[in-house]
């Protein structure tokens, strides 16, 4: 099995073992592809001469574009594993130009049953996980790593070919190239940017699927969207807690000179620099700016008492630091690297926060720097689109059908939540007290119910448990996450 990148495994560790100590002591809908015709006749009569074979993998097989890379055994009940890749244009307005192949797992159950069709925004998560819609309804998983992620890139690596347009197609050749298989309803899903994928690809392909549930997904307004920072200085918390933050990040700052060996460590223990970030002190800076943001989306007001008051001992402040931000996987060479991607499309389309800095005035060297170009090492060149993530949000508000997003109250990304209308079959929950793992599970009744009654509604399936025994049963199946375990998004 291929494993996470070894900066989100060793995340996922530092991040615990942080907390464990602390706990003692996170539009154009109707956009069409010019030639990239449906599946032919020929591959649907392929489908069907080998519908009623015996072994799923002979119908896999019969995909056109599919390949097989092997099946692994699955812990979960009466589900078959398939790590697979399929054949996709780079760019899908040019089908027959460059092509590349999109990593896909399958967590199969029965060719009767729905499929849900799920992505982390990120690389793929290799493994037979299920999501909370999976477990919910019993469904067949499409798990999607996104182009330019993993091994999931075109050979030519045109970074030009990375927007929400070309991932929706994406999307939609795959589903399309599935359905002949899967007859029953499908839904996509994501959290946070996996959930932007599922939501434009909606906004793209809205007839696709029959459902979308986008977990914490934000929206953001430009490359300074002031909503964060109000959500961070006089909304989320207790004015408390936010003041100790606030104090606690001046402090850092304050005593740069002290912490910065602290970083510097990390390049050494973890064995990555902080070039493309322009060195230690940026990092530094950086992580201090950040650090109200990812203590209010991963973390709480649980541990506002674990907060360091000024002047405490610089191990018991730099570890504080990094064990909200993850310094060396927030900021480092390895893991920028990786989630490049990321960083690019934030500079082009998907926008970027202002965090608050008013109480850091004359403490920082670098203001105003810390936007998405500055985590790349190589220059964008295209124009960021003011117009684009503003189109998205209009046609969820006035025309997205049979969506139900879920927030955490306190997760700083709800500060640009999207807004839905009950008229057309759609919803939006916020767990109280939530962070950025908020799911269905931990909405309070009867809107817990409520959700699980229209997703099955949606879906088209009835079940015999009632829906708390569906949640608790899902709860227990379903991947403890479902977004890509990294901090920033």
């Amino acid at each position: 099995m291929k494993p996470l990148s070894e900066g989100a495994r060793v995340f996922g560790a530092a991040w615990l073992l942080a907390a464990a100590l602390l706990s003692q002591a996170c539009g154009d809908t109707a956009v069409v592809e010019p030639a990239a015709p449906e599946p032919s006749a020929q591959a649907v009569a392929t489908l069907e001469a080998v519908a009623d074979a015996e072994d799923i993998l002979a119908r896999l097989q019969a995909i056109p574009g599919l390949t097989i890379l092997d099946e692994q055994p699955s812990p979960l009940p009466g589900t078959r594993f398939f790590r697979m890749q399929f054949e996709l244009p780079a760019n899908h307005t040019r089908p027959l130009g460059e092509r590349f192949q999109l990593r896909v797992n399958l967590l199969h159950r029965s060719v009767e049953a729905p499929v849900v069709l799920a992505s982390s925004g990120y690389g793929i998560i290799d493994a037979p996980v299920e999501t909370e819609p999976t477990a919910l309804l019993g469904a067949n998983q499409l798990m999607l790593e996104h182009r330019f992620f993993g091994t999931s890139r075109p050979d030519s690596n045109d970074w030009r070919l990375l927007d929400i347009r070309q991932a929706a197609s994406d999307y939609h050749r795959v589903i399309q190239a599935f359905k002949p298989l899967y007859g029953a309803r499908w839904l996509t899903t994501g959290g946070s940017k996996g959930g932007m994928a599922a939501v434009y690809h909606r906004y793209f392909y809205p007839d696709d699927v029959d459902a979308t549930v986008p977990y914490v997904t934000p929206n953001s307004h430009g490359l300074d969207d002031a909503r964060y920072a109000f959500f961070l200085d006089h909304v989320v918390g207790t004015a408390d807690c936010r003041a100790k933050l606030q104090a606690f990040q001046q402090d850092v700052l304050q005593r740069r000179d002290e912490l910065r060996p602290f970083v510097e460590a990390l390049a050494t223990t973890w064995e990555t620099g902080f070039e493309t970030i322009g060195g230690a002190d940026r990092a530094l800076e950086f992580a201090a700016v950040e650090t109200s943001f990812y203590f209010w989306q991963y973390a709480g007001e649980l541990y506002c008492s674990y907060i360091p008051a000024p002047g405490a001992l610089a191990e018991e402040t730099f570890f504080f630091l990094d064990g909200i931000t993850g310094i060396a996987f927030t900021y480092g060479d390895v893991e920028l690297d990786f989630y490049a991607a990321y960083y690019y499309q934030s500079a082009t389309e998907l926008g970027w926060t202002r965090f608050p800095t008013r109480h850091l005035r004359g403490l920082l060297r670098y203001p105003g720097e810390d936007e998405p170009r500055a985590y790349l090492s190589f220059p964008v060149r295209e124009r960021f689109d003011h117009g684009l993530m503003l189109r998205v949000e209009h046609w969820v508000r006035s025309r997205g059908e049979r969506m139900l997003f879920v927030y955490g109250e306190n997760d700083p990304w709800s500060a640009s939540a999207f807004s839905v209308r009950e008229r057309n079959d759609a919803f939006r929950f916020y767990v109280p007290g939530g962070n950025h793992r908020a799911n269905i599970g931990q909405l309070p009744e009867p809107e817990r119910t409520f959700a699980v009654e229209r997703l099955r509604a949606w879906m088209g399936v009835s079940s015999p448990e009632a829906p708390a025994l569906a949640v608790e049963r899902a709860a227990k199946a379903a991947a403890p996450e479902l977004m890509w375990p990294r901090f920033r998004l």
